[in-house]
């Protein structure tokens, strides 16, 4: 005949007198922590945490340089187009107004009148 022995991981209703809506299971842990494993615990997460923390900072950082970098390269490309665009009209406007069929069909005026004040 086989005895049911109760241990010290598991409570019944009957023994706590529980009552509606309440967990009937209680469970205690068979592995005890002095306070060193505690602290030494609570050590290991915190660098946990921070090296997470520094990660994720590190990286925003490293995307600010990212963004850095491409405006300094807009701005230079910005300021070289508006260069190009100066020297192109310098180099082609007298150019093509001098060549232009309608510069050839100009004549001098027979006659100039200046409005006086």
């Amino acid at each position: 005949m086989s005895y049911y022995q109760r241990t010290a991981e598991f409570t019944s209703r009957r023994q706590q007198n529980w009552s509606r809506n309440q967990n009937t299971v209680a469970f205690v842990s068979s592995v005890k922590l002095g306070p060193v494993a505690h602290t030494v615990l609570v050590a290991l997460m915190i660098t946990v945490l921070g090296l997470i923390y520094l990660t994720q900072a590190t990286r925003a950082t490293s995307y600010d340089y990212q963004s850095q970098k491409i405006d300094s390269q807009i701005a230079d490309l910005s300021n070289q187009k508006t260069d190009l665009e100066i020297e192109n009209a310098r180099l082609t406007s007298l150019e093509t107004v001098k060549n232009s069929s309608v510069a050839a069909n100009l004549k001098a005026p027979s006659s100039t009148q200046y409005v006086s004040q």
